[in-house]
């Protein structure tokens, strides 16, 4: 364990950073949308929330590469693993096409369905079009670096993600003063495109991949199959708790535009907190993949018992620390006395409502990595609808947003003890063992 530990601290703090990019990126851009005004920081985070809805469609895709990859090396079977690879590229490229057109064709119809304010569609509407070309890039982008990060190269995919990023921000910064909200989409089209370039430098020059032209259309059976067994369940459940989330974002719209602009500052800040377990859950699923592949179950049971009393401390004292800084942080997005109070209350739900969700990022990855795939779904899926759904659509109406938020703990820490309850009693070990033996017949 003592030689399994470092791997994993290793591979979780390039992924920290990487993901903190990402969010700074959409912090950043809410903070120059708020600053054309409070409507604009609304619109940006709708449209933003319609894009995220739906590419969650590529976690049928996304869910299943990491793990069937980390499986194979695990077991040795590096070959398998390329073709793996090889074939995530073709159903990328579908996947990002079709989330492409859903975006362009569903635009003003998925905004409408939001709620979204009279004053906000003329902002979002443009916004959204814009988004929908960069899609298929980022599919692709997530796959590429799905790869590297099954063969433990966090720090060269947290390299590209940094010269990604910084394009992105460098370009949105210079592009939304004069063109407005389109200049951030605009500007992330480009950046993908920076990265697309560098993952394949890095696939060739690191992991001697060299894909073809077929390749980016082709859907082999074999493969697909493989990681559909996989990434099915996990697109449901994180499909499932999409739907249902945007349960509270249309209860948000039904408040007005302050009431969307406050949860949009709020969740940038929440964000941040989440980040610390969301990189721990991360790495986990990849050296648990790995020790699975392996045949290692007792190893892989103590690595996650450690991550998860590590992620409930850090992720409290994380939430403690930015309820505390929140009057300070809000001033970023915007002065009105209104939001920052607001929003100040709903942090401090937070510090209640992370350690729940460390549960779920750290274990929900873990289970998916034993090949126990279909219990987060079938057990996380009637939280989903009467707590979150229900409890946002019952509390927010009553209680406003910090009814949202408190359906939002609920929620995290009913599915939270649920997964748990699955690991502890070890549920999942028969369907580790089912992989493992699957991977030596092959």
């Amino acid at each position: 364990m003592s030689q399994i530990q470092p791997r994993l601290v290793s591979l979780a703090w390039p992924l920290f950073l990487e993901l903190c990019l990402g969010i700074a990126v959409g912090m950043l851009g809410t903070a120059l949308a708020a600053r054309l005004s409070d409507t604009g920081g609304a619109a940006f985070a709708l449209a933003n929330h319609v894009v995220g809805m739906l590419f969650i469609l590529f976690r049928i895709i996304g869910a299943g590469v990491s793990v069937v990859i980390t499986q194979s090396l695990g077991g040795g079977r590096r070959d398998q693993a390329d073709a793996l690879a090889r074939a995530a590229l073709g159903a990328s490229t579908w996947m990002g096409l079709f989330i492409a057109a859903l975006a362009s064709l569903g635009a003003e119809p998925l905004l409408h369905l939001l709620n979204a304010p009279a004053e906000v569609i003329p902002l979002a509407l443009p916004l959204l079009l814009a988004l929908a070309p960069a899609l298929p890039l980022d599919a692709w982008n997530a796959s590429m670096a799905s790869v590297m990060r099954a063969h433990l190269r966090t720090r060269d995919t947290l390299a590209v993600i940094v010269c990604m990023h910084a394009s992105h921000l460098l370009l949105a910064w210079l592009l939304m003063p004069r063109i407005g909200l389109p200049g951030f989409a605009l500007a992330m089209g480009l950046s993908r495109l920076l990265g697309i370039v560098l993952h394949l430098w890095l696939w060739r020059a690191r992991l001697n991949l060299w894909p073809r032209w077929g390749n980016w259309w082709r859907l082999p059976r074999a493969e697909l199959a493989a990681i559909l067994h996989i990434g099915l369940p996990g697109a449901a459940e994180n499909i499932a708790y999409r739907l249902a989330f945007m349960v509270s974002v249309a209860v948000a719209g039904k408040l007005g535009a302050t009431a969307l602009a406050t949860q949009a500052y709020t969740q940038q800040l929440m964000y941040f907190v989440l980040l610390a377990g969301l990189a721990t859950g991360f790495a986990a699923e990849i050296v648990v993949g790995h020790m699975i592949g392996a045949g290692k179950l007792h190893q892989a049971d103590k690595l996650v018992r450690k991550a998860m009393g590590r992620g409930l401390l850090l992720s409290f004292a994380v939430a403690l620390s930015a309820a505390l800084a929140a009057p300070w942080l809000l001033r970023m997005f915007t002065n009105d006395p209104e939001i920052i109070a607001t929003g100040c209350t709903l942090m401090w739900i937070t510090v209640i409502l992370e350690p729940g969700r460390t549960f779920n990022l750290v274990v929900i990855n873990a289970l998916r990595a034993a090949g126990d795939a279909r219990y987060p779904v079938m057990a996380g899926a009637s939280s989903m609808i009467l707590v979150l759904a229900g409890g946002t659509w019952l509390l927010g109406l009553h209680w406003g947003l910090v009814g949202v938020w408190i359906a939002y703990a609920l929620d995290e820490w009913v599915r939270g003890l649920l997964m748990w309850r699955r690991w502890a009693r070890l549920d999942w070990v028969p369907h580790a063992r089912a992989t493992h033996r699957r991977l030596r017949r092959q």
